[in-house]
């Protein structure tokens, strides 16, 4: 009675997020007490018969002081660190009363059921911040892509600078071609000359890792902006693309170079003998490449590096460009590294969070045509959700209505989606309501513009689905996809239960015995 009395009390005070916390921090209590009890003696259900009452008592304490010391003020905190040190806080001053009162009340209960149950809920409170902020940061990263999809591409040509007089200095021209061609070599010179006026007032050429070279610059001044010093020695490179785009006016041209994963890895493997290249590999794999991406270890990486010589994929490195404010116009390896030619084609998008962890959260049409966070594991490298358009434009869709040949997928990601791992966090959509077990896809903003307006709101009366009726068709081209699911809409209709049932068998009996795959 005492746990409902608090609940009822504290409701009228709490919004409807506070409230649901609590009562999940209720439910981690309550399992942890579970476990503590098992851990004393095995025998749970007689302990919970003799400390039922102590056991309110105790939830009582924990919800005043979690109240007390802000522990459920998860939206006013942005640090993990400040989120679990609050737990701490709180779950330590729970410990000393409980103690204190057993103590002085001479009361026979055990201390080591009291602090495991503190320990088990600690952890499991600690567990809980951490995916809810993780959450936080999804939907930031979410929003942040829908307003890049939102930002208006500008192709305009290179437009006159005014007020400067363009003087061709021919001796100057010369002596900065052979300085570039000695630093990064004839060809990448030529790609630089094809694309950058080297030596007029209008094209600036740098050779730094650092952005403060980059604000020293006076806005839109110049044209290009040429960099012969690799992106994978730069600290912050979003930083460094957003200062590059400052300088420049809409269709201002910026050049530079970066060493892909894939590169570094030929690298590594031609260089040493074969038998220790691939050990001395795996260690570069893990210092250079899972060290940045962990929560744990992130920090201590880039103390120790300093940002220096990072990995970093190709995707990633036209993600972040397209995140930034350009799009790609040439590209091309020279002398074991990628060569880039970027456009200005409008203002970055500044997003603080990218998706970097292996659960995402991508913004997708949903019923009513609303946008919906499908939840999903990350199967490509990181800003690939910036490239939908650049991908789409060189490669356009094979059959199945995938990208052909898409770069942006990893190693890994490439096994999740065979087996359909990578879809697996999208029962949480399922449960939540958002989404159903048979369904057509939930679809993003670029391929959403590619169906025809009738099926678009034919869509928009129903929530998307796990499995789509592409397993039962087996449909190829972009038109035989609409038309499927057309098919499937129009059954739903008229029969919603036998039609998903109908199709979730179909599509289970393509996948397991005519190993159906979406390619």
């Amino acid at each position: 009675m005492v746990n409902h009395y608090i609940c009822v009390k504290l409701a009228p005070s709490m919004n409807k997020r506070t409230f649901v916390i609590v009562i999940i921090d209720i439910l981690i209590v309550f399992i942890a007490f579970m476990l503590a009890a098992f851990f004393k003696t095995g025998k749970e259900k007689a302990l919970i018969n003799y400390y039922w009452g102590p056991f309110l008592i105790f939830l009582t304490i924990w919800i005043l002081s979690s109240f007390i010391f802000k522990k459920y003020n998860f939206n006013t905190v942005k640090k993990k660190t400040h989120r679990v040190l609050s737990i701490v806080k709180s779950n330590l001053f729970i410990l000393f009363i409980i103690t204190f009162i057993i103590f002085f009340a001479s009361l026979g209960y055990s201390r080591l059921i009291i602090m495991l149950t503190v320990f088990f809920a600690t952890m499991g409170e600690a567990l809980f911040a951490s995916l809810y902020g993780h959450n936080r940061s999804l939907d930031q990263s979410m929003n942040d892509l829908e307003r890049f999809d939102k930002i208006p591409v500008i192709h305009e040509e290179i437009s006159e600078i005014q007020d400067v007089k363009l003087e061709y200095d021919v001796v100057r021209k010369k002596k900065l071609h052979s300085l570039i061609n000695d630093e990064v070599g004839k060809e990448a010179s030529g790609l630089i000359e094809l694309f950058a006026d080297t030596g007029t007032p209008t094209c600036i050429v740098l050779s730094t890792t650092t952005k403060f070279n980059v604000i020293k610059l006076p806005l839109e001044k110049y044209q290009q902006v040429v960099n012969l010093q690799r992106i994978n020695n730069v600290l912050r490179i979003n930083k460094f693309f957003e200062e590059v785009n400052a300088k420049l006016p809409i269709g201002g041209i910026y050049i530079n170079q970066v060493e892909t994963y894939m590169l570094r890895k030929e690298r590594i493997l031609k260089r040493f003998p074969a038998g220790m290249n691939w050990g001395i590999y795996t260690i570069d794999f893990v210092i250079r490449r899972v060290m940045p991406k962990l929560w744990g270890t992130k920090r201590m990486y880039f103390f120790l590096t300093k940002g220096r010589n990072r990995v970093i994929s190709k995707a990633e490195t036209f993600g972040r460009l397209y995140s930034c404010g350009f799009e790609i116009v040439e590209e091309r390896m020279i002398n074991g590294v990628l060569y880039f030619v970027a456009r200005k084609t409008g203002e970055p998008v500044f997003d603080s969070n990218p998706t970097y962890g292996p659960l995402i959260k991508l913004r997708r049409f949903g019923k009513n045509n609303e946008k919906i966070g499908v939840f999903k594991m990350r199967t490509m490298h990181p800003y690939s959700e910036y490239l939908q358009a650049y991908v789409y434009e060189r490669s356009k869709l094979q059959d199945g209505g995938k990208f052909a040949n898409d770069f942006r997928i990893t190693s890994s990601g490439s096994i999740m989606r065979k087996f359909w791992i990578d879809e697996l966090p999208m029962f949480i959509n399922v449960f939540k309501g958002d989404m159903k077990i048979v369904g057509v896809r939930p679809l993003s903003a670029h391929y959403f513009g590619l169906y025809s307006k009738e099926l678009k709101e034919k869509r928009g009366k129903h929530k998307p689905g796990l499995v789509p009726p592409f397993y039962a068709d087996m449909p190829v081209s972009l038109e035989d996809i609409m038309a499927s699911e057309m098919k499937y809409l129009e059954a739903y209709e008229a029969a919603p239960f036998r039609t998903d049932v109908t199709y979730f068998f179909k599509a289970f009996h393509n996948i397991i015995f005519k190993r159906a795959r979406s390619k």
